[in-house]
């Protein structure tokens, strides 16, 4: 079997959830399709099908046969559909309608309210009978041409939908009430009946007005994402040979152009710094407000904001490999996933449009034998039947069941994803709000993960001058001398800390690097000897190597020795720590404070890991844990014969710690931000801040509360309303306006989302 491929598509004309059921009926039965994905809200269909059987304009082809106009989505492209249309022609079919209906309905209230009628409904003098009558036809042929024209599709694929009520209803109304004025007037009953003319045009101009205010929303629920695609400008300006920078479209850089990014300019692309200084906005990534400072060397990513100096850089990812292309890409799948919480909600779509039509037919028929066994007149029995069939057909439509969940997973990872926090899987929204122990790497997740100098120790500390800041400043600027070559991660901590108080380097004559050993550096008149005490040992020191404990605190100790004239004279050493991050300890006590049981889960030394663990708050520890037995404590964790069965989240860098996150209930990698989609863990953190991970179980607390709010709601709604419809409780009018705002209620809970408090203390 050839490999899968997946392709997705732009659908248009859903507009329930029994219109994405028929969808993905039509995709799955193209020969070769494996499965297919249909989200409402975004109106875009994923399908994963084997190209050896099958393309996917065939696909689009099939859907479009069945009634849906689809079309393939090329690379890159995020939204062939143009909403801004499809929102303008639900105005205009509002407004028309609404002029149509509003002010004769309006007018014969007024005259009902103030004084009686001269004329009975349905004669024919009566001017209201002949403007209702003409109107409401008005209104049927333009406002209603589009349910109309979308129900017949459906009816010629041997379906229905949302549409299929709702032109049944409006002719069941409009049907009737000609019927009964025409019998009327023609005198086939003595006494003039209730008529509907003005709920049928008055309903689907409600409809319309709802499924305008819809586009709104579903426009509104959207915004995270757009708003991200539009971080990265249209235009860049490329230096050529001469240094000179020329304007050209972004899509035409290749990588290892060099870029110019002017001050107050967003990065057009993932890059290298090459020269230049500057503040760089990277909130768009991390969540974090503050600009960091980003140098010669440094990386930055496309759609930050280069703040206040001017950059040179290197292209390193262009295109569809960029961070920001990843993040949208990551996002847009997690929203059209589907959590097993959907599933229910799909199986009741993909039956429920039949299932009103019969509830319809037997409230007909119940009307029919209940007027027949009241003795009222047939006009009278039909009047009943009409208002209470057509309400049931219009309250009933199951657009709100279709978009209460997709509404409120756009905005719950859109909101995630602007604060640097990217849903991978969607399952994981369903597990981490479950989570009751979070499991924390140390190494790069607890601390910075890279090592800085913790002490400088001059050697012979009894003297009055060695422990003073001119002798280590000395002893710093030794070290930095030969380290300024190297590119060891203590070298460079090292050289970072001697720029940091302004020490002057000097230039080696020579240098080498001393593989697991350290670093030798030739000056004029002797020879710098920086690293280890096999290092020191190999150019002839013979010392007490007690001395190498350093005080036993810090993680490792690095000894700077000179040679000169064949005697090596150890000058001193210097200890390094893994920093602490600003932001841990903050983010634990948050985790606490939320009830969670929190533990460190290291391969480093009990007492680097009691030191990290004290600095933060943990009391749980578990050290010198080798890389392949983290997932066997995470799986002890989980059974019952654990802590109770918790249910786990492990917080890791997502690459030495994979194992672990994939066997958590709940895995969380915090990224480096420039290549996302290959990070491990349910969700990524895309900035290094520990904070996401109590931000992450808000968001996904929030998210799934808003899910069942919406599902609740969207089948308590049908449950109460179709009966009160079906016992002719409702007028066709009000069971329209109802069924409009059952779907804003769904979409406004869902937007509630963008307000929540997912930072802070919790």
């Amino acid at each position: 079997m050839s490999r899968l491929e997946q392709a997705k598509l732009t659908v248009e004309g859903m507009t329930c959830a029994s219109c994405v059921a028929h969808v993905q009926k039509a995709a799955v039965r193209v020969p070769g399709v494996e499965a297919c994905q249909v989200n409402l809200a975004t109106g875009r269909a994923t399908v994963r099908f084997d190209p050896a059987r099958t393309a996917a304009p065939a696909v689009a082809q099939a859907i479009s046969d069945s009634g849906y106009p689809a079309f393939v989505q090329s690379d890159g492209e995020h939204d062939h559909h143009d909403h801004g249309d499809h929102s303008r022609l639900w105005l205009r079919r509002a407004v028309v309608g609404i002029i149509l209906w509003f002010p004769l309905e309006l007018t014969h209230w007024l005259l009902r309210l103030t004084s009686r009628h001269v004329h009975p409904p349905g004669d024919a003098r009566d001017w209201m009978t002949w403007a209702a009558l003409i109107l409401s036809t008005a209104a049927i042929i333009y406002v209603g041409r589009g349910f109309y024209v979308s129900a017949f599709k459906a009816l010629r694929a041997r379906t229905s939908n949302m549409d299929t009520l709702i032109a049944l209803g409006a002719s069941v109304a409009y049907g009737y009430s000609l019927v009964a004025l025409l019998g009327f007037w023609l005198g086939a009953w003595g006494s003039p009946q209730a008529l509907y003319f003005m709920e049928s045009a008055g309903l689907l101009a409600l409809i319309s007005l709802g499924h305008w205010l819809e586009a709104h929303a579903r426009h509104a629920a959207g915004n995270a994402i757009r708003q991200l695609m539009t971080l990265a400008p249209p235009t860049v300006l490329r230096l050529d040979e001469q240094n000179l920078p020329h304007e050209i479209p972004v899509d035409q850089v290749n990588v290892g152009d060099q870029i110019l990014v002017r001050p107050g300019d967003r990065v057009p692309v993932d890059g290298a710094i090459t020269a230049g200084r500057s503040s760089v906005d990277e909130s768009m990534l991390s969540g974090e407000p503050l600009p960091v400072t980003r140098s010669v060397g440094d990386e930055v990513v496309g759609g930050t904001l280069n703040i206040d100096g001017r950059l040179s850089v290197r292209a390193t990812r262009v295109g569809q490999e960029t961070a920001l292309a990843q993040i949208v890409r990551l996002v847009e799948d997690a929203q059209e996933a589907k959590p097993p919480i959907q599933h229910l909600a799909d199986r009741v779509a993909a039956v429920f449009v039949p299932i009103v039509l019969c509830i319809a037919l037997a409230t007909a028929v119940g009307w029919y034998a209940y007027g027949t066994t009241q003795h009222w007149s047939s006009a009278g029995t039909w009047a009943a039947i009409a208002n209470a069939a057509c309400s049931v057909l219009i309250i009933a439509c199951p657009c709100a069941l279709g978009l209460a969940l997709p509404a409120a997973l756009m905005v719950g990872t859109g909101m995630g994803a602007r604060r640097g926090i990217l849903i991978r899987d969607i399952d994981a929204l369903q597990h981490a709000e479950r989570v009751n122990m979070i499991v924390l790497d140390k190494t790069g997740t607890i601390t910075q993960g890279r090592p800085a100098v913790e002490a400088v120790v001059p050697a012979d500390e009894s003297a009055d001058t060695a422990g003073s800041p001119s002798a280590q400043g000395r002893l710093l600027e030794l070290a930095a001398t030969a380290e300024q070559f190297s590119s060891h991660p203590l070298a460079k901590a090292v050289v970072a800390r001697a720029r940091g108080i302004g020490a002057v380097l000097a230039e080696p004559r020579a240098f080498s690097n001393e593989p697991g050993l350290g670093v030798v550096a030739e000056l004029d008149d002797s020879t710098l000897l920086v690293g280890n005490q096999a290092l020191l040992e190999k150019f002839g020191w013979s010392g007490d190597a007690s001395l190498q404990a350093g005080g036993g605190k810090a993680d490792t100790v690095v000894h700077v020795a000179q040679k000169r004239d064949g005697q090596v004279r150890r000058l001193g050493y210097i200890t390094f720590t893994d920093p602490v991050k600003d932001e841990s300890a903050a983010a634990i006590a948050q985790l606490q404070r939320m009830k969670l049981h929190t533990m460190l889960l290291t391969g480093d030394s009990p007492a680097a890991a009691q030191a990290a663990a004290r600095a933060v708050g943990i009391t749980n520890v578990r050290a010198a844990v080798k890389p392949s037995e983290k997932a066997q404590i995470i799986r002890l964790l989980q059974s019952p014969q654990g802590r109770g069965k918790m249910v786990v989240a492990m917080v890791g860098d997502g690459i030495n710690d994979a194992p672990a996150l994939a066997a958590a209930d709940l895995g969380i990698a915090i990224g480096s931000g420039s290549d996302v989609a290959k990070e491990t863990g349910g969700i990524v953190l895309v900035g290094d801040s520990l904070l996401g991970v109590p931000a992450a179980i808000r968001l996904s607390r929030a998210t799934m509360r808003v899910i069942r709010q919406n599902l609740f709601w969207a089948f308590f709604y049908n449950l109460l309303a179709i009966p009160w419809a079906a016992l002719g409780m409702l007028n066709p009018l009000w069971a329209a306006a109802a069924m409009a705002l059952s779907d804003l209620t769904v979409l406004g809970n869902a937007l509630r989302l963008r307000r929540a408090k997912i930072d802070g203390s919790g």
